[in-house]
């Protein structure tokens, strides 16, 4: 177990890391790309390496970041039944909207988020909406303290808040990854948001309410009890990804996504973390049977 820790928290380190050097590339890098490649060979290198890679490795060390802690606090079938009906659900629909426009609208991806299944979706694409979708669903679960009561419309509140913290990650990125100078997707007809279909926010909330009632359905004869502690890499992942995207969208402009994003979806999350219990592990029925078990042996002895 100690060695899975480890492996998490060096994965997640390197997730951090590698959306900052992402961060600082794309906002002072690609402008200055050819003064900093006249440097050195090593400048060079750096920035094809970063350029060609970088958004796929950050990805992947957030995924195994949080599959690492979702298999070491949730369990392997918890964790699973999050995981796989996320990245299928959510790659279907990313395959559906490339091809029709359903439920998103028009747009295609470019290149920059790694090999592209059936041509069309970048296979980093689904693990993003795993590990940012799991993130969001623990934050908003846990501080509505669903598992310690239980009950229908925590449930679906849970499933609403989390989908709409997934949503608001959106309002950040969807500029940024839109509509500045170094794109990785584009719409056919720009939208009428900075750029982006209102449609597309529909798109992103129905599919990651889908995906999480999934899991909630999965996960209905299983009590996840989480401590605030335990929720902080939750925390971590999801304002990590956000401040990237708030970055990009800030240089380029888009305040308004930004702050619709912070009110609605940072801020929230904070709040349902800090609502969270410090000590959900607490027993007291277990002290109580060891008097009685005591109490017992007195007699016995009499």
């Amino acid at each position: 177990m100690r060695q899975l820790v480890i492996a998490e928290r060096v994965c997640l380190i390197g997730h951090i890391v590698s959306k900052a050097f992402g961060l600082v590339g794309m906002l002072l890098v690609v402008p200055n790309s050819q003064i900093i490649l006249n440097l050195s060979q090593v400048g060079e290198t750096a920035i094809q390496l970063s350029m060609a890679g970088g958004g796929v490795v950050d990805i992947i060390l957030g995924t195994v970041a949080v599959s690492i802690y979702a298999y070491r606090t949730l369990g392997l079938g918890t964790w699973l039944a999050f995981m796989l009906p996320a990245m299928f659900i959510s790659l279907g629909s990313e395959l559906l909207g490339t091809s029709t426009g359903f439920p998103f609208g028009d747009y295609s991806y470019l290149s920059g988020l790694g090999y592209k299944i059936a041509g069309l979706v970048p296979f980093t694409i689904p693990l993003s909406w795993f590990y940012v979708g799991l993130s969001s669903y623990l934050i908003a679960r846990t501080g509505l303290k669903v598992a310690q009561k239980p009950s229908w419309g925590r449930h679906i509140a849970a499933i609403a808040i989390g989908a709409l913290l997934f949503t608001c990650w959106d309002f950040a990125l969807e500029p940024a990854m839109s509509q500045t100078s170094l794109p990785f997707w584009y719409w056919e007809q720009p939208g009428a948001f900075f750029g982006t279909p209102y449609q597309n926010y529909a798109g992103w909330f129905g599919t990651s309410a889908l995906f999480m009632s999934v899991a909630g359905l999965l996960w209905r004869n299983t009590s996840i009890k989480l401590e605030r502690s335990q929720l902080n890499l939750p925390l971590v992942v999801y304002l990590t990804n956000f401040a990237f995207a708030a970055g990009l969208s800030l240089a380029a402009g888009f305040s308004i996504p930004v702050l619709l994003g912070l009110s609605l979806g940072v801020t929230p999350a904070v709040v349902l973390w800090l609502r969270s219990s410090t000590t959900p592990s607490e027993v007291a029925v277990e002290p109580v049977s060891k008097e009685v078990s005591v109490a017992k042996v007195e007699v016995a002895l009499k």
